[in-house]
């Protein structure tokens, strides 16, 4: 079942200007709308009742009491998750400057992977996991601070599918990529703030050729959102490339490890072949020997 934010963020290009507005407080402050009638909400977002009750419609709703609802669910199977989350934060915050910075810096860290990780539904990571076994080839995409989780993830998913390319901007002829992309391929697009163009212009023309996008990005509704057909959202605060790794690769050891429990016995057999040959190609120290 999709949640209202999976529903927002799929149809937002396609909403009109105050309904964007609407929809941008409803993700915003789901606590509010959970509390107030739709003219409350249509006032608190600087829209109207009217607003409120047409998006309704538009995220395929029956009317805006089934929309509050299942906004009130969501945020009952929540509480824990906020619970845990403030509660790491002002540990955080109650060490910082009259104790050590590893201390700190676990203690935030930690913060940000729960809330990452808390707001992983199990549907999204199969859904995220069937995609990448079902994809023929696997183009990642992700510039500037994302280029090492970008990297990370395509060395990886070579070693346990072998068919994971990354895509390095003006160094790839990207016209002749473009055109090999067809439905049966899968591109994994990073985009964090600043949020770099060509990553989306390249996940749009990938689109537009039918692959699936699978989008990693801090917000539905960022440049990326919209046009991923599934997303993963990280808890990055900025600056990510300082306080967002964690929480970024967190998510990312998830996604491997689901992929390698899918599909385990393949990928076993898989990492024996890659090893082999790697014995064949690199010079490795023998550990025994030192």
């Amino acid at each position: 079942m999709e949640t209202v934010q999976e529903r927002i963020r799929k149809i937002f290009p396609d909403l009109t200007n105050q309904q964007k507005l609407a929809a941008k407080y409803i993700l915003a402050e789901p606590k509010e709308v959970a509390l107030h009638p739709a003219k409350v909400v249509g006032a608190l977002s600087g829209t109207s009742e009217t607003t409120i009750i047409r998006l309704s419609y538009a995220l395929s709703y029956s009317g805006y009491s089934e929309l509050q609802n299942e906004i009130r669910s969501s945020l009952l199977e929540r509480v824990p998750q906020d619970k845990a989350l403030k509660s790491f934060l002002n540990a955080a915050e109650e060490i910082r400057g009259r104790t050590d910075l590893i201390t700190f810096s676990m203690e935030q860290d930690v913060a940000y992977i729960r809330q990452t990780l808390g707001e992983l539904r199990e549907e999204q990571l199969q859904q995220a996991v069937a995609s990448i076994l079902a994809a023929k080839q696997i183009i990642v995409v992700g510039f500037r601070s994302s280029y090492s989780s970008a990297h990370w993830l395509t060395f990886n998913l070579n070693v346990i599918r072998g068919n994971a390319r990354l895509y390095n901007g003006p160094i790839d002829d990207v016209n002749h990529l473009i055109n090999q992309i067809d439905k049966d391929w899968l591109v994994i697009a990073f985009s964090f703030p600043r949020y770099i163009s060509e990553t989306i212009l390249f996940a749009q023309a990938a689109k537009d050729k039918g692959a699936t996008i699978l989008g990693i990005t801090d917000d539905e509704l960022s440049p990326l959102g919209p046009i991923a057909d599934q997303v993963l959202k990280v808890y990055a605060p900025s600056p990510i490339a300082i306080k967002g790794m964690a929480s970024i690769f967190a998510m990312l050891n998830i996604l491997v490890s689901g992929v390698v429990q899918a599909d385990g016995e393949q990928i076993q057999k898989r990492i024996a072949e890659y090893e082999d040959s790697s014995r064949q190609i690199y010079p490795f120290v023998d550990s025994t020997e030192i």
